[in-house]
């Protein structure tokens, strides 16, 4: 049985656009959404007049009543729970990735300000765990393609699995961009077995006046998603030396998922 989709609820702008993405995500994949909200039980003296928690209990609650109205106008009838869980929003999300499908969260400059936490970027950026992860960030893009950032690695193909069966999904072109001059998927290097199970999926090579990073940037600002390899369940993408996972995150005007290599990829049916 696939697990939820898990996104990380905290009230700001972009926590509800990744609330709206997480649950389309869900509907599309036919499985549960798992709304989160994280906090970090403070470590010195308890806040003045809420000794028992009761402040921080009901603005969470607030957050994510009005996460599961988002959710709603997106997918009326889709399955979702709500948790309020205690701890760093990267480690709950860390931990929360192990029995997902995917987990999900918003990547706006404001999420860093949020009232009861700072947000799951800040500090640890990226956490990828056990499971694709989507940062949902920049304007709606239906009608560009995704992006797959082919850097040569062996977590490519897992990388290719997922975008593959996300230009399924969203009906887009998949634009194949070779980060460091060269890869290992193109128009003719297809694996046979994503050529087969995605016939409908137009394929081409990303072609740009730059080189290097900045044709990735360049190549997401029409993109509706870039999906970025990362090898290693647990790691950091953005404390990756040298790795398109820090540019994507950053400089990126689109939606990125980082996928860990090495997982059997429960995606494909999406």
């Amino acid at each position: 049985m696939k697990g939820p989709v898990v996104v990380v609820v905290g009230g700001s702008p972009s926590s509800l656009a990744a609330v709206e993405a997480a649950a389309w995500e869900a509907d599309h994949r036919g499985v549960p959404l798992l709304l989160a909200h994280a906090v970090a039980w403070p470590t010195g003296s308890v806040a003045v007049g809420d000794a028992d928690g009761a402040g921080w209990r009901g603005v969470a609650g607030g957050a994510l009543a009005e996460a599961e109205r988002h959710a709603r106008r997106v997918a009326p009838g889709l399955r979702m729970t709500s948790e309020v869980l205690v701890g760093e929003p990267a480690r709950v999300l860390a931990g929360e990735s192990r029995a997902a499908t995917l987990t999900v969260v918003g990547g706006g400059g404001e999420e860093r300000r949020g009232r009861l936490h700072r947000g799951p970027l800040t500090g640890r950026p990226a956490g990828c765990g056990h499971c694709p992860m989507l940062v949902v960030r920049g304007g709606a893009n239906g009608g560009g393609p995704v992006v797959l950032a082919d850097d040569g690695s062996q977590a490519v193909r897992a990388a290719a699995e997922f975008a593959f069966a996300e230009a399924s999904a969203r009906g887009a072109e998949l634009v194949v961009l070779h980060t460091r001059g060269h890869g290992t998927i193109d128009g003719e290097g297809i694996p046979a077995d994503l050529r087969e199970e995605y016939a409908g999926v137009t394929v081409r090579t990303g072609r740009t006046r730059s080189r290097g990073r900045r044709a990735f940037v360049e190549a997401s600002a029409g993109a509706q998603l870039v999906v970025v390899g990362v090898s290693g369940h647990g790691r950091v993408a953005a404390e990756l030396p040298g790795s398109v996972g820090r540019l994507a995150l950053r400089h990126t005007a689109c939606t990125v998922a980082f996928v860990p290599a090495g997982r059997e990829q429960p995606w494909s049916t999406l």
